[in-house]
């Protein structure tokens, strides 16, 4: 393992990828009514919807950097002679700054990969690194992979409410009380590491059928991975990967739920599509 590959708890891998792909991952951590839980634990995305349902506080924590030096110097042990890390968008959280000041520890080269993205936007892009990794890629063809990917990618998303994105100041408060008072179902997109508004609809289910569009039109003549994933909402994003699935039988397409760190600022019912093109890897 000369080239070691760590991420985030947000890049939300479908269970096993981190270890077929020997994937690190770093715990994000959710606050529910003071007590603190580690992204990685069963339940606290479960913990999380429940906490919202019934108006209790719920808050988000970077890792700190002794977090990130620990998996570092476990990937160290383990005979990697070079570190890629990726987290999710620096505009979204200081987990970035966390891996930062960890790597300054690190006795060898650490690369710190701000993807400027989130979910599976971030998950395929390190997957992708991963992968090349194994084949004998060195550290910086590893970083160019999971930076090209990650860019590439379309992260769009539903929620039932912008309530929960203005909680957490993704999005103004003027914002969501205009969609709030005109009952308008959000569309929105990761632009760049920020959360930007694209399109609304007047119900749920005219909502979920403009995002499907929206993927669809996001893919075009591109080879892509494809990922549906959801707070909450299963029935919701089994009907997705159906509607996909069938406009887009050329593509590869995984179900996943988010957990709370995501959940904590979206709220239940929420349902995302990443699109992932394929990059070259040199």
């Amino acid at each position: 393992m000369p080239v070691a590959v760590i991420t985030d708890s947000t890049a939300y891998l479908p269970t096993g990828w981190a270890a077929q792909y020997g994937i690190g991952i770093v715990p994000v951590q959710v606050v529910v009514a003071g007590k603190a839980y580690d992204e990685t634990e069963d339940q606290q995305a479960a913990s999380v919807v429940e906490a919202l349902e019934q108006w209790h506080p719920v808050t988000t924590s970077r890792p700190s950097p002794e977090r990130f030096f620990e998996s570092f110097r476990a990937a160290q042990e383990a005979g990697a002679t070079s570190i890629v890390v990726a987290t999710l968008s620096a505009a979204m959280s200081a987990t970035y700054e966390s891996a930062l000041l960890a790597a300054k520890e690190c006795t060898i080269p650490v690369h710190v990969i701000d993807s400027r993205s989130i979910a599976m936007g971030l998950g395929f892009a390190v997957v992708s690194g991963a992968a090349a990794a194994r084949l004998g890629a060195n550290e910086f063809d590893v970083t160019a992979i999971i930076e090209r990917r990650a860019a590439a990618s379309s992260v769009f998303f539903y929620v039932d409410t912008l309530e929960y994105l203005r909680r957490g100041g993704r999005v103004s408060s003027a914002r969501a009380a205009v969609g709030q008072a005109l009952q308008v179902k959000p569309l929105l997109q990761l632009v760049d590491g920020h959360v930007q508004q694209v399109d609304k609809a007047r119900t749920s289910s005219k909502a979920l059928v403009r995002l499907a569009e929206l993927a669809i039109e996001a893919v075009g003549d591109l080879t892509v991975d494809i990922a549906v994933q959801h707070l909450s909402a299963p029935e919701r994003a089994q009907h997705l990967v159906e509607t996909l699935t069938e406009r887009l039988p050329a593509a590869t397409i995984v179900q996943c739920p988010v957990g709370g760190v995501v959940g904590a600022h979206v709220g239940p019912g929420m349902v995302a599509v990443v699109v992932a093109p394929e990059v070259p890897w040199l």
